[in-house]
């Protein structure tokens, strides 16, 4: 029987240096992002499902995702972004299922409660950070523009629907080893729990 943790939050609050505390103190981690990256490989329904949704100008010419593309066009609009977890969210759920195995679980993921995945969660928690902190981070994380960055962090989820969702929340305004140390003692908190 496993104990599973989800994991959730806005783009750059911090989540994987949480996934990395939760690896060190023996949880399994299922990166959903991961997960759906091979989801979404060349002749994969989920591809399909994609161009259908989005149109085939989302594919490079070698019938690749063109992931700068389709986030161009997925988070260009609120109601865009809503389509892309509709149509790729029920294959991603599907093969992180059959993931969970072992005592300690943490799935890592962005769209916890957007896809029905939390259900199968014992508890969740949020990492939250403000939003200055996080659009410094996902510009030099993935290399994008501060416009790029402002598009994404605004067709995001705002940081109440986090609050409202989450059992926990954790903040991460106060530098990578405060937030650490706060992670290591929630994560050993619960091992502690669960005996």
């Amino acid at each position: 029987m496993s104990y599973v943790l989800g994991l959730t939050g806005p783009t750059g609050a911090g989540k994987g240096v949480f996934a990395d505390c939760a690896r060190e103190l023996g949880f399994k981690v299922i990166d959903c992002d991961r997960v759906a990256r091979a989801t979404v490989k060349k002749g994969s329904p989920a591809l399909e499902a994609l161009k259908g949704a989005f149109g085939a100008a989302i594919l490079k010419e070698s019938g690749e995702l063109d992931r700068k593309k389709l986030a161009a066009i997925a988070f260009s609009s609120p109601e865009k972004t809503e389509l892309l977890n509709k149509t790729v969210l029920p294959f991603i759920k599907e093969k992180v299922l059959k993931q969970i195995k072992g005592k300690l679980v943490l799935l890592d993921a962005p769209t916890l409660f957007e896809s029905g995945i939390d259900g199968v969660c014992d508890k969740t928690v949020a990492v939250l950070a403000p939003e200055s902190i996080r659009k410094e981070r996902i510009i030099a994380r993935d290399g994008l523009t501060e416009g790029e960055a402002k598009t994404r962090i605004s067709a995001g989820k705002p940081d109440e629907f986090y609050v409202k969702n989450a059992d926990s929340v954790l903040k991460n305004d106060n530098g990578i080893a405060n937030f650490t140390k706060s992670a290591k003692i929630y994560l050993s908190d619960i091992i502690g729990g669960i005996g």
